[in-house]
C-alpha cells in the first residue's frame, strides 16, 4: 500500500487504514467499516479522519483535532485525492483473484 499523507492547515499527516481506524470509525459512528455506506458523504470524511488519527497514533505525530475541527479544516481537493487513492487501492487488491489458487 502506498503512503498516503493528508495535508491540513498546511501541515502533513500520514493516513492509514489500520484496524485502530476501523474501532474508531465503529465508536464514531456506531457502525463497523463493512456497514460504511460509499455512497454517505459523513461516512467518508469520518473514516478519514479515523485513518489520520490512527497512524498519527502509530508514528506519534501528534494530531489533537476532533472530527469537527478536522471537518471544517481538511479541503475538498484534500477529501478528493483521498478518495481516489482509496478507489485506487480497492482495484490494486481486486487484482489476482482470479488467478487459480495453490
Amino acid at each position: 500500500m502506498a503512503k498516503i499523507e493528508v495535508t491540513i492547515n498546511g501541515e502533513a499527516y500520514p493516513c492509514r487504514p489500520t484496524m485502530g481506524a476501523m474501532l474508531r470509525f465503529k465508536e464514531q459512528t456506531g457502525k463497523e467499516i463493512t456497514e460504511m455506506d460509499g455512497s454517505s458523504f459523513t461516512d467518508q470524511v469520518v473514516y478519514l479522519y479515523c485513518c489520520v488519527k490512527s497512524a498519527c497514533a502509530r508514528e506519534k505525530k501528534p494530531f489533537e483535532m476532533s472530527l469537527i475541527e478536522f471537518a471544517d479544516s481538511i479541503e475538498q481537493d484534500e477529501m478528493a485525492n483521498w478518495l481516489k487513492n482509496q478507489e485506487g487501492d480497492a482495484q490494486e487488491s481486486g487484482k489476482g483473484e482470479d488467478a487459480p489458487k495453490a
